[in-house]
């Protein structure tokens, strides 16, 4: 059976650029969240792209071709600087044709959408930018990724909400399972901080009247919406190890259901996520005993926390007491359709590292949400082998996966 492993990691977010930087401020309990926002500040497009092409790029796009490059430059997948200029260093240990771009994203660019559709209200057709359908599109950044590496193996977009980046990930280990590609970069990038999409989410009640993410918490009222992006080269095993590449941790199980109930809000029995969940642990041939710590959706919201609560003791109890479980989201809120793939990171970090990061924000217990949630801060966990990764989108589609060690 096809071994799939993680060789590169990247993630820009509220709260640091880069995988180390990023977990080290979990572990810190740092909060990305200011006026009731995630929002990458300090972001700079011009550190992985030069200042036209940035230009010509929506937000989301520069975000995952930031996070694309810090992966391929940890698994090695180009040459080293100094050996080429740097928009022409060629792939290293792999086959152009066999490296795939599977990235993703909840709704693509958004911020081009609005600004274009602004101006063509304000001054008709030729005030619209001629390069508004390419920064828009939400296979942009998959498609300017395997430009800037070179990657002429599959490559395509998947949206399914907020699941869209566990979504990449386990549909990209099925690739590379099939025998369709040696090495994917995938993951999920967002970027939908405009006036118009949080007037939107403010409009069905989903977001934070405080503005302050409290996953589990008894006064938790609505999530906080974040940016970001994260990405991971997936290989197959034999082919890391023939290249002599670093891995860092395995792609257990991968598995995805639908509620099949409502548009917005899970299934009040939690069928969608339970399913999910026993698929990933079935496909990652685990026992329930066997997961240690789950990070989930745990988006801050009445609906999700309560019924992801119990899609969780549905699966767990009778075999086993449920592993710690903690929201990430509480400290960068929720990056929709990056949130699974920057979560998938959280989970390959504690594995790697043997410690869990908390849910901040945690202070009132609620009898509906009655898990171990790490409130208390950093956990260590030196016995930690694997760990779930929920994410549960709009339109009731789930995806789960498993992480384990190499």
């Amino acid at each position: 059976m096809t071994s799939v492993v993680v060789t590169g990691r990247g993630v820009v977010s509220s709260i640091g650029e880069g995988p180390d930087a990023f977990f080290e401020a979990l572990l810190a309990k740092r909060s990305g969240i200011a006026d009731g926002i995630g929002a990458c500040v300090e972001f700079d497009p011009e550190v992985a792209m030069s200042a036209k092409e940035a230009r010509r790029a929506d937000r989301y796009t520069q975000l995952a071709v930031a996070a694309a490059a810090q992966a391929a430059e940890e698994a090695g997948l180009r040459a080293p600087t100094g050996e080429s200029p740097e928009g022409d260093r060629p792939l290293v240990g792999v086959d152009p044709e066999r490296l795939g771009v599977l990235v993703g994203t909840g709704v693509g660019g958004l911020a081009t959408l609005q600004n274009e559709c602004q101006a063509w209200l304000e001054g008709g057709d030729r005030a619209v930018s001629p390069h508004f359908v390419p920064m828009m599109m939400p296979n942009a950044a998959a498609g300017t990724i395997a430009m800037r590496l070179g990657a002429h193996g599959p490559g395509f977009s998947v949206s399914s909400a907020c699941a869209t980046g566990g979504h990449a990930i386990g549909e990209a280990t099925r690739m590379i399972m099939r025998g369709e590609a040696d090495a994917v970069v995938a993951g999920g990038t967002e970027a939908a901080l405009t006036g118009l999409c949080i007037a939107a989410f403010k409009r069905m009640g989903a977001l934070s009247r405080e503005g302050v993410s409290k996953p589990f918490d008894a006064e938790r009222d609505g999530f906080v919406m974040g940016e970001g992006a994260g990405v991971l080269v997936l290989e197959r095993e034999e082919h890391a190890k023939a290249r002599g590449a670093t891995i860092l941790a395995r792609i257990a199980g991968y598995g995805a259901s639908n509620d099949a109930f409502h548009i917005t809000q899970p299934d009040e029995h939690g069928r969608g996520a339970s399913q999910a969940m026993r698929a990933t642990l079935a496909d990652a041939d685990a026992a329930p005993g066997d997961v240690g710590y789950i990070n989930a959706h745990g988006t801050s919201t009445p609906f999700n926390d309560k019924i992801e609560t119990y899609a969780i003791k549905q699966v767990f109890n009778g075999s086993s007491t449920p592993p710690p479980v903690s929201s990430t989201k509480s400290h960068i809120g929720h990056l929709l359709g990056a949130a699974g793939a920057v979560e998938a990171i959280v989970c390959i970090e504690a594995v790697r590292r043997g410690v869990l990061p908390p849910t901040i924000n945690y202070e009132h217990p609620d009898p509906e949400c009655d898990l171990d949630y790490v409130p208390e801060g950093p956990r260590e966990a030196p016995g930690l082998e694997l760990a779930l990764s929920n994410s549960f989108g709009f339109g009731g589609q789930n995806a789960c996966i498993a992480v384990s060690k190499p």
